[in-house]
């Protein structure tokens, strides 16, 4: 309730329009019970039209009043809602726009697609019944209350008898349903996990004609999902009628008390009829009321969710106050450099040292899992090291302005990501100043020239979800132009060639040593004929630097070098020098 408050008083003007709607439905509707009984006792029953007549025309004009109010009620509380929501989605988008790889992987990216979807509407829902009846029913049970006491105290305690046995229901609805909007909760972010693979990797399960396990799986998943679905549903819903027949019975139980009073002279027709309005409105309010209750545990549960991601603090500092320019531009030094995914775990990289300088090229190659994307991934702080330093241009990589360390490195990662959007978006999400020149610039070094120009649109040629619409190479041929166009002074390739056919690489290395002369490249490869020119190889195995040095220096003196080579080289090109 505590986040619902916050975001609520952000929007004063909107609460105080809907509360002063609320008062004056309340009014209206408090009056006319009190109206009728006068058209009955004071007209009807003595047979005074002209009194019943001028009473009908007042009622009606009560009644436009009350339904004016009660749009403006509705007006006011759907916008302030509306403002509510897209306020925690901005606050939850831009605390997630801060996350790092951990906070990722440990809320998990399903969940936080169903809490900033389904959660932030469960929320929505349950404020929208909040504005609208929450504050409406204690003013309008309160007034009702109040009401019967003065009209007939001895009915009224049929009204206050039947309180304490609503609020056991209330309670144990409340009691039971919380658990069971957590179980459904969780098993959503299972379903949304389970399609956003699926879609993902459709071709995989295709390729490998497994539609019917994933068929079987989904299907599970959903299963579940249905059964705490209904067994919530089925508790919620069940309480309205169960409230109703409880209301009919004291409703039933007051006539005929009545009547009896009304035989003996004691009380009126039109006060009966007004007892029983106002019986209506207090037990009709008291169940809306309950209703709040009843959805209030499971919006507290996805208001819980929402609080997780908004207080969740991302493990890399954006330093806000920390280095923002240096005197030099593309030197990189490890200092005995550590990491671990979680402390608990043992290293994943350990005492790794080595340096680099503008115009170098330094290539990492290794077994699958020896860190190499891992260490790569230390440069722009997508995760920090354990022990040891990164340092670009003198300065530890921790001690940056995040945004200043990140705008030195155009970064390439395995697998190439576009935007929905077109070709020109996405080079401009490197450099969203970036002029025709840098266009073609980048597209050239990239080779991707070629390809684009054919485009019916050229630059402007539409992409679709991912870049599904352009092939692997394409894709990352693009991923390429979109770092170059920033003209970085650090450059890094994480196996970002591996989609490009032999003589595509060969040209797009060709370009990229020509041009960029005076920055730092960084690549991570599988093919040693990718690396064979770079200025330095580092060789990993478990997460350690076993070899170091040019690639004829490590085909004599390195055999995890040797043996990675001999496996993709003729020996003719390993004897070559």
């Amino acid at each position: 309730m505590k986040l619902m408050w916050h975001y609520t008083v952000r929007h004063k003007k909107l609460l105080l329009l809907n509360f002063l709607s609320v008062f004056g439905f309340i009014i209206i509707e408090l009056g006319l019970p009190t109206l009728l009984a006068r058209m009955i006792d004071q007209g009807v029953a003595q047979q005074n039209f002209d009194y019943v007549k001028k009473m009908g025309f007042v009622m009606l004009g009560v009644t436009i009043i009350g339904s004016i109010l009660n749009l403006f009620l509705a007006y006011f509380g759907a916008k302030l809602t509306t403002k509510i929501i897209v306020d925690v989605r901005d606050d939850m988008y831009r605390n997630i726009q801060t996350f790092s790889h951990s906070e990722y992987e440990k809320i998990g990216v399903s969940s936080l697609i169903t809490r900033i979807t389904n959660d932030a509407y469960q929320v929505m829902l349950f404020l929208g019944q909040v504005l609208r009846t929450g504050f409406m029913t204690p003013m309008m049970f309160i007034g009702s209350l109040t009401m019967i006491l003065i009209q007939n105290a001895s009915l009224a305690k049929y009204v206050l008898y039947s309180i304490p046995i609503l609020l056991v229901g209330i309670y144990l609805i409340a009691k039971y349903s919380e658990p069971m909007s957590q179980r459904q909760q969780k098993s959503l972010d299972k379903i949304n996990r389970i399609v956003r693979e699926n879609l993902s990797g459709l071709r995989v399960v295709r390729a490998f004609v497994n539609e019917k396990f994933q068929e079987k799986r989904f299907g599970e998943v959903n299963e579940v999902y249905a059964k705490n679905s209904i067994n919530l549903f089925t508790l919620m819903s069940s309480a309205q009628p169960v409230f109703f027949i409880f209301f009919n019975f004291i409703i039933v139980l007051v006539i005929w008390v009545g009547a009896k009073q009304i035989e003996v002279g004691s009380l009126q027709v039109g006060e009966l009829v007004a007892f029983i309005e106002y019986i209506f409105h207090a037990l009709f309010s008291f169940m809306m009321f309950a209703g709040i209750f009843i959805m209030y545990p499971r919006a507290a549960v996805s208001a819980d969710r929402i609080q997780e991601v908004l207080d969740t603090k991302t493990s890399i500092l954006p330093n806000e106050g920390g280095t923002t320019t240096t005197e030099t531009a593309g030197y990189v030094e490890f200092k005995e450099v550590s990491f671990a995914y979680d402390d608990t775990e043992s290293p994943v990289l350990r005492n790794i040292s080595f340096s680099a300088k503008p115009g170098q090229i330094v290539a990492f190659i290794g077994s699958t899992g020896s860190g190499k994307s891992t260490l790569i991934q230390l440069l722009p702080r997508f995760y920090d090291v354990t022990k040891g330093q990164v340092l670009i241009d003198g300065v530890d990589v921790r001690d940056y302005n995040i945004d200043s360390l990140r705008k030195k490195i155009g970064y390439i990662p395995q697998k190439a990501l576009l935007f929905s959007g077109t070709i020109r978006d996405n080079l401009l999400f490197g450099n969203p100043d970036a002029k025709a020149e840098d266009f073609d610039y980048a597209l050239e070094i990239a080779q991707a020239a070629d390809f684009v120009s054919q485009k019916e649109k050229g630059l402007e040629e539409p992409v679709s979800e991912g870049g599904s619409n352009f092939s692997g190479g394409q894709k990352q041929r693009l991923a390429i132009a979109r770092a170059l166009i920033r003209r970085p002074s650090i450059y890094v390739f994480d196996d970002s060639f591996s989609a490009l056919d032999y003589a595509t690489d060969a040209r797009l290395r060709k370009r990229l040593a020509q041009e960029i002369t005076d920055a730092t490249v960084f690549i991570v490869a599988q093919r040693v004929s990718t690396i064979m020119n770079a200025d330095q190889i580092i060789v990993l195995n478990e997460g350690e630097i076993v070899g170091q040095g040019t690639h004829q220096e490590l085909l004599k003196s390195n055999q995890i070098y040797y043996d990675i080579a001999s496996s993709q080289l003729s020996e003719e090109e390993l004897a070559y020098e």
